[in-house]
């Protein structure tokens, strides 16, 4: 076996769980918040150390929500108000995003979401950030 197997070996007991595609809710959920505090640390600096860890753990939840979770097509904009819709609120009630007058300019397609706010949105509807992108 080469070192650098060696290695992985010696550490893939505590890592495991990290980089294993989920399989059921709660490792697909564990999954996301792990990859939420990675985001929150990595942002978008591409030169991050951790930058190549987050778009794996991306691809890991990529393949569970192809395979278990419904896609929702459309517009990021036309889901977002049909989410509004759907849970009986207004611009007003989304504040956590922005200001009264940035989230009119998101809904009127003046404004793209942010990385930040698409986090939020996905947390507070329930749904893959992936339906805002």
């Amino acid at each position: 076996m080469n070192t650098q197997l060696k290695e992985i070996t010696k550490v893939w007991p505590d890592i495991q769980n990290i980089f294993s595609v989920p399989h059921n809710e709660k490792d697909y959920s564990r999954l996301v918040s792990f990859l939420d505090s990675l985001i929150d640390e990595v942002g978008n600096n591409e030169s991050h150390p951790l930058a190549s860890l987050m778009e794996t753990l991306g691809s890991l939840i990529e393949t569970y929500e192809d395979q278990n979770i419904p896609e929702i097509e459309g517009n990021p904009i036309d889901t977002l108000k049909t989410l509004m819709d759907d849970h009986g609120i207004n611009q007003s009630n989304l504040s956590e995003i922005g200001s009264q007058g940035i989230v009119s300019e998101i809904l009127s397609g003046k404004r793209q979401l942010n990385v930040r706010q698409i986090k939020l949105l996905s947390k507070r509807f329930k749904v893959s950030p992936a339906v805002f992108i």
